[in-house]
C-alpha cells in the first residue's frame, strides 16, 4: 500500500525491543504524550504496511510498553528492534492556530530575512542528535545544505503562506558581522617599504 504525497506517513515511534520474556514490545514514542501512540492502534511501515497493531499499552520510562497480537515470545519482540513506526498525516489531531508539525514544513519556501531572496525549498526536516535542522534544495539548484531549525535561523515560519523567512549562519569560511574598514585603510595607504 504506497502512502499518497497528500497524506505523508509520520513516524510517531520506534521499536525499542522485548519487556520480559512473554512477548511485550517496548516502544519509543515520539508523540508530545507517550500513551497517545496507543489510539492509533495500528502502526505502520513508511510505505503504509501495517508494521504492528496494539492490543494494550501501558506507560514505561522512555515510553510504552504493549502487548501486539502475533508478537508472543521475548524473541519475536526483539526482532522487531528498530522498527520504525508511522501513521498517516491525516491520523493526527490538527495543530493550534500558532502550532505545525515538523513535517508540515517540506516543500515551503525559504526566504532570506533581510533580503527576501529566494534560498531554495524545505527537501525534509532531519535531527542527527543536536536538534533539528531543514534540509534545503537551493532555488538555483547545486547540492543540499543544511539550516538549523532555531529561533535565530528561522525566526518566521508562515504555514498558511506556505513561507520560512530564515537567516542563515554563515559559512564555513565566509566573513561575519560588518565588514572590517581597516583593510581598506591599509590598501590605501600602502606599503611604506
Amino acid at each position: 500500500m504506497a502512502n499518497s504525497p497528500d497524506d505523508p506517513m509520520i513516524m510517531v515511534g520506534r521499536v525499542a525491543g522485548s519487556f520480559g520474556v512473554r512477548g511485550e514490545v517496548r516502544i519509543t514514542t515520539y508523540t508530545e504524550e507517550p500513551m497517545s501512540i496507543a489510539a492509533f492502534k495500528t502502526l505502520k511501515r513508511q510505505d503504509g504496511s501495517v508494521a504492528l497493531t496494539i492490543a494494550s499499552a501501558r506507560k514505561a520510562k522512555d515510553g510504552v510498553v504493549c502487548r501486539c497480537p502475533g508478537v508472543d515470545t521475548k524473541e519475536a519482540a526483539d526482532a522487531l528492534r528498530g522498527l520504525r513506526l508511522y501513521v498517516p498525516r491525516s491520523a493526527l489531531p490538527e495543530p493550534d492556530e500558532d502550532e505545525f508539525y515538523l513535517t508540515d514544513l517540506v516543500g515551503l519556501s525559504v526566504r532570506h530575512i533581510a533580503t527576501d531572496v529566494l534560498l531554495g525549498r524545505v527537501k525534509s526536516v532531519q535531527n542527527f542528535g543536536a536538534g533539528d535542522i531543514l534540509e534545503i534544495t537551493p532555488d538555483l539548484g547545486g547540492p543540499t545544505w543544511y539550516l538549523p531549525f532555531t529561533r535565530a535561523a528561522v525566526p518566521e515560519v508562515k504555514i498558511g503562506q506556505g513561507l520560512i523567512l530564515a537567516d542563515p549562519p554563515a559559512l564555513v569560511g565566509e566573513h561575519e558581522g560588518p565588514e572590517d574598514q581597516s583593510s581598506d585603510e591599509d590598501e590605501e595607504l600602502g606599503d611604506r617599504d
